[in-house]
């Protein structure tokens, strides 16, 4: 079995998301404690969505037809991991956000690349769901070291060991995966693809979903830094080794939800789902901000994360995938990450900073008020893609 294509391919999964879900969660709570300022905290928080844009116009493209995979993952890994582990020990913010960039610079392709990688080795691509499991199970894995090694929140520098670790790990696994070589570039078929992508937007359903997706990317982010803060707070006081398992119940429920993800669509359709979805954060946001005392209750809503992410985003690849011309599929795709992985991931990185900076000048150390604000978000949203949201049948999309 340890020589199989396919469990190599799997524990390929595993580690490159043991690597984002060692370090994300905490990173929130830990710039405040090397005396970051809100700007400062923002340009090392949105190093990563940066280099997402710049990998969906630029680097994906460049390594999948320049490099054979295995090895551009071998390099990437090796010296992003080496960036990894300097952060563990690095309190000076020019040398943190510069270790940050160069390491998401590196990770963010490699996302692409182990798909690429996983697809190409496979003989049904409907296989590709069990292989992808291993991310899931992979960013549950990093949590729980964490509950032995934490003590405070400035020990969250053990989580850039971890996630280091991991990468050099996987840049030396990388050397067994089975060879994937360069594709080479067609002579015009992409030349056009991002603007006929582009051109799709002013069907109005296409518009309503692209720009609801930038506001469900906000609001994930902004639970993504509340959260963290949100649990080792005097109002709830889950100790800090403990955040990153209960958080991690969230990626849990994520595998059981994306189990059932095709007969949900097929039972209540494309615009009932995302709805779900995105009022997954209203419900979750809502709990936060009013019941702090609950801790059986918060630790609960974790479960909905799963809902939110499956039943939005997962969705809405899915949907790409079905309605978009297949000369365009891979660019609409694109086009739909510039929202989850980048400007709404920088909006978020931006604004939530600044937000909580505002409160604690103030000398206000409770900050449920601003979850009242993401659940206000996220309801506007979902009132939104409900009244706008009106995909035609499949077969007239096709036509269009």
């Amino acid at each position: 079995m340890i020589n199989s294509v396919r469990f190599r391919l799997f524990v390929m999964m595993v580690l490159e998301y043991v690597i984002w879900g060692a370090w994300l969660p905490l990173i929130f709570s830990y710039l405040p404690t090397l005396g970051f300022s809100a700007l400062e905290r923002t340009a090392i928080l949105n190093a990563f969505p940066v280099a997402a844009l710049v990998a969906m116009f630029f680097s994906n493209q460049f390594a999948d037809r320049n490099f054979a995979a295995e090895k551009f993952l071998a390099f990437s890994q090796f010296v992003g991991g080496l960036a990894m582990v300097g952060l563990a020990f690095t309190r000076d913010f020019w040398t943190f956000f510069a270790l940050m960039l160069l390491h998401c610079l590196l990770y963010v392709p490699t996302l692409s690349i182990v798909n690429s990688i996983a697809f190409t080795h496979l003989k049904d691509s409907k296989g590709f769901g069990l292989i992808r499991m291993g991310g899931s199970i992979g960013w549950v894995l990093a949590a729980w070291p964490l509950y032995f090694i934490l003590t405070d929140t400035k020990s969250a520098r053990w989580t850039y060991l971890i996630a280091g670790v991991a990468s050099l790990a996987l840049a030396g696994f990388s050397l067994v995966l089975p060879h994937t070589p360069p594709k080479k570039a067609e002579v015009a078929d992409d030349k056009f693809a991002w603007l006929e992508a582009v051109r799709l937007l002013k069907q109005a359903f296409v518009l309503a979903l692209w720009i609801i997706t930038f506001v469900d990317a906000f609001v994930l982010n902004a639970y993504f830094n509340w959260a963290g803060m949100f649990l080792g707070s005097p109002q709830v006081g889950i100790a800090t080794n403990r955040i990153m398992p209960i958080m991690s119940i969230g990626q849990v429920a994520e595998i059981l939800t994306m189990a059932i993800l095709g007969w949900t669509l097929k039972r209540l359709g494309w615009r009932m789902t995302m709805m779900l979805g995105i009022f997954g954060h209203v419900i979750r946001f809502t709990v936060f901000a009013l019941f702090p005392q609950e801790t059986w209750l918060i630790i609960l809503v974790f479960v909905l994360h799963g809902i939110c992410y499956a039943f939005f985003l997962a969705a809405v690849y899915i949907f790409v995938d079905e309605y978009f011309p297949n000369d365009v599929r891979a660019s609409a795709q694109g086009l739909f990450n510039v929202m989850i992985l980048g400007l709404g991931v920088i909006a978020a990185n931006t604004i939530c900073p600044w937000m909580t900076d505002a409160y604690t000048a103030k000398g206000i150390t409770d900050f449920r008020s601003l979850f009242l604000i993401a659940a206000g978000v996220a309801l506007a949203a979902t009132v939104a893609l409900g009244l706008f949201f009106h995909p035609p049948a499949l077969k007239q999309a096709a036509q269009t």
